[in-house]
Order: C-alpha cells, then structure tokens, then sequence
C-alpha cells in the first residue's frame, strides 16, 4: 500500500517534505478525500517543524490516524491516543529515534535524502492501518449477524 507508493518514489518528483509525502501518499492509499488545501496543513511539519524535533512523517501519519479513526474529536475515546503512543514507539524502536535530528544523523544520505525514514514511517502507518481496519471490519460483520 502506502509503503509501496514511497518504495517507488512517491513525494520525490513533486519535492515535497517528509510530512508532506506521508499525508498525500496516504490521501491516495487510504482514500482519505483530502483536497489540495487539506493537503497543505502537512507543510509546516517537514524538517521536525523546521526544528529538528519529531519526525515529520510522525506527525503527518498522526494526522492520517486521526483522519481515519476520529469520529468527531480527540476526547471521544482513547483511541486515537493509543494508536499515536502505538506508532511513535514502533517507530522509535525500529529507528532509534523519533526526532529528527538524530534520525537524519543516522539515516539521511546525500543520495537518498530521507527516504529510508519515509518508508519505515509509511511501513508502520501501514501496518497500524490495515490492523485497524480489519478489527472494524469485523466488529460491523458481528454487528450485522
């Protein structure tokens, strides 16, 4: 899904941040309906927040979570909190870190850029995703019987 379309390039010709690459790959993977103005709330997040400080793909694959497992707000469940502590530890224990600096230290190379931090971020957002969907796919067939 998601990891394929950055595997293969996605985000690089259009040169967008790492933020942006997650959450308009995952608008196209996911079929989130975010229109090109949506897409933009993404901008700001690249480099850490321009800060070096938490990964740009985390908070764009934040945004996606919430996109897709809010119903209305934050506070109507823990969910939404549950799936971002699930992803930034997933994240900090296969990378090592979830700040940018660091990240870009161990991973960042002229040739490549930030891709290998995309594609683990866009992996994980993957696997949260299709876990999630199937779990919600089942509770709405047990509904159904």
């Amino acid at each position: 899904m998601l990891v394929e379309m950055m595997k293969q390039g996605f985000g690089i010709a259009e040169d967008l941040t790492c933020a942006e690459t997650i959450l308009a790959g995952a608008n196209q993977a996911y079929q989130l309906g975010l229109d090109a103005d949506a897409l933009k709330l993404a901008a700001g997040f690249g480099s850490g927040m321009a800060m070096e400080n938490v990964c740009g793909t985390l908070t764009a694959a934040i945004m996606v979570l919430s996109r897709l497992f809010v119903k209305e707000r934050a506070h109507e469940s823990t969910r939404i909190k549950e799936l971002t502590q699930e992803l930034i530890k997933t994240f900090e224990a296969e990378m090592g870190a979830f700040d940018c600096a660091p990240l870009k230290a161990q991973y960042r190379t002229e040739e490549r850029k930030c891709r290998d931090i995309i594609e683990k971020a866009a992996e994980i957002l993957d696997r949260i995703v299709q876990r999630e969907l199937q779990c919600e796919l089942q509770r709405e067939l047990q509904r159904e019987s």
